[in-house]
């Protein structure tokens, strides 16, 4: 076997399959971290008799979902009905080919190892033709069920997702113009040149493409697919045991899509804040100051639950923590601040930024009631459309007058 041939095609193929492997566990994770901050913010307790603290939750909803019967109605038409989860998931997971997690390849065991999948000079389109495809699955989830509760819902979805791919196509054009290129790749390096995130120069951009893509990735407050108390679950009505699993998969995933391409397209990827000002380089290696504000969050809230305290002895350990890290940045304590380690720093502040939205996912779960539908079609026509075609017209002429 020859030496291309492992770098062209076996590094990619192990990185896909990692991706593959790693993504639905996370996701599993992501749905625990989900329940256990919407109990937190419904003053309720959140899972928490499977393994310490609800640990291995998780691990028994899959059991469950896998050892579950798998039924199919009747009149179903069973090969679409097995086809439509399938084709949902697999647009949500092709999707992560080319999002880049870091700027800099490594070396390991003398090849080099690229922190993104693939690099195409069109990965913006290619994500926005990928994403626009799991709408079929859903459309033949419903129509294959043959029951009502499910069709309205297909129905519902094609026609709020078509409706939002619009403003959100647009929202992206204006990052895609300051940058000059598709890639996504180079739609950071273009951040690092200008020496500022877009989300400055793009913020109506930033903020057409939030509102839409929770729209299109069917969550709170536009959830209305699924809406429990008028169509019992929706489009997914009929389905159980791991068909059932695969939509879940697949609405998560294209939660960690939409927040990889909000931290890509308007936050700079993998950059730190103001990656051009040397004053503020100790914020390269930025783990050091998260890891002790999460170990002093953790500590203060295993005295809370000891001591019945709230959440006092937990606020204090954030800022005790925080604290702690400033310094040991700040001062380099050790040389692990000016440690040149740019992959491991890169993919810090890329899940960092990632993470932040994937909370804001949950946020506005607990926070807001679901909009009515014609609110939700009126928002996405009269408002984010026009919006995000002055966002497009607005960023050329101003790239006009600056060349």
């Amino acid at each position: 076997m020859s030496r291309e041939f492992i770098q062209t095609v076996g590094i990619p193929t192990i990185q896909v399959l990692i991706a593959v492997m790693v993504v639905p566990l996370g996701i599993a994770y992501l749905q625990l971290v989900e329940r256990k901050v919407l109990g937190f913010m419904q003053v309720r307790l959140a899972p928490r008799r499977v393994g310490w603290h609800g640990l291995l939750q998780p691990i028994a909803d899959a059991l469950k979902l896998i050892i579950k019967e798998d039924v199919i109605p009747a009149k179903a038409d069973r090969f679409l009905f097995t086809l439509a989860p399938i084709l949902t998931v697999m647009p949500a997971l092709a999707a992560l080919a080319v999002i880049p997690i870091a700027g800099r390849p490594f070396i390991l065991f003398g090849y080099e190892i690229r922190p993104w999948i693939s690099d195409i000079n069109v990965g913006l389109l290619y994500l926005l033709a990928i994403s626009s495809l799991g709408i079929y699955g859903i459309i033949l989830g419903g129509w294959a069920s043959n029951s009502k509760y499910s069709m309205l819902g297909a129905l519902r979805s094609s026609a709020q997702m078509i409706s939002y791919e619009v403003p959100l196509g647009f929202a992206l054009i204006g990052a895609m113009m300051l940058s000059g290129s598709a890639s996504m790749v180079q739609i950071v390096e273009a951040q690092r040149t200008a020496g500022w995130w877009y989300v400055a120069p793009q913020f109506l951009g930033f903020f057409c493409y939030l509102i839409s893509a929770i729209a299109e990735t069917n969550r709170v407050p536009f959830d209305l697919p699924e809406a429990e108390a008028e169509l019992v679950a929706g489009f997914h009505t009929e389905y159980s045991g791991m068909k059932f699993a695969l939509f879940f998969l697949a609405e998560y995933t294209n939660m960690i899509v939409v927040s990889s391409i909000v931290t890509t397209l308007f936050f700079g990827g993998w950059l730190r804040p103001f990656p051009n000002v040397e004053s503020i380089a100790w914020l390269e290696n930025g783990w050091l100051v998260v890891g002790p504000l999460v170990a002093g969050l953790f500590a203060g809230w295993l005295l809370d639950q000891k001591m019945g305290t709230g959440l006092r002895l937990m606020f204090a350990g954030g800022v005790l923590g925080t604290v702690l890290g400033v310094a040991l940045a700040a001062t380099d304590v050790g040389g692990w601040a000016s440690a040149q380690v740019p992959t491991l720093s890169g993919a810090f502040w890329f899940f960092l930024k990632v993470s932040f939205f994937l909370f804001l996912y949950i946020w506005l779960r607990g926070t807001y009631p679901r909009y009515r539908y014609d609110q939700l079609m009126s928002l996405g026509w009269k408002w984010l459309i026009p919006l995000s075609i002055l966002n497009v017209v607005g960023t050329g002429l101003a790239v006009l007058v600056v060349s």
